[in-house]
């Protein structure tokens, strides 16, 4: 993967945090900020997806992708948020018919 550079201004408080950072994981500060801003994206992904699959702006496997997780993951993500995402009652009862059959 090709790097680029950034240059950002941050206030002092937060340079302190990130010296904290840097000192208790022992990295070097461009490593530190890579690992700090590549666990905040993943996480923003996360949260997007499941506000998209909630709005019904994606389906529940393109949510997935768009998180970068597998469906299990995904599933117990949204399970622990406690998103609703189906919201017609038609498909939910079908889905109910579906699995009382199987019995």
């Amino acid at each position: 993967m090709k790097e680029t550079s950034l240059s950002v201004r941050i206030p002092g408080e937060l340079e302190q945090e990130l010296e904290e950072f840097v000192d208790e994981e022992d990295l070097d500060k461009s490593v530190a900020v890579r690992k700090l801003l590549s666990k905040s994206l993943k996480e923003w992904r996360e949260q997007k997806s499941m506000e998209f699959l909630s709005q019904g702006k994606l389906s529940f496997s393109a949510a997935a992708k768009f998180a970068g997780l597998d469906l299990w993951t995904f599933a117990e993500k949204i399970r622990q948020a406690k998103i609703v995402w189906i919201k017609d009652k038609e498909i939910i009862q079908k889905d109910i018919e579906r699995a009382l059959k199987g019995k």
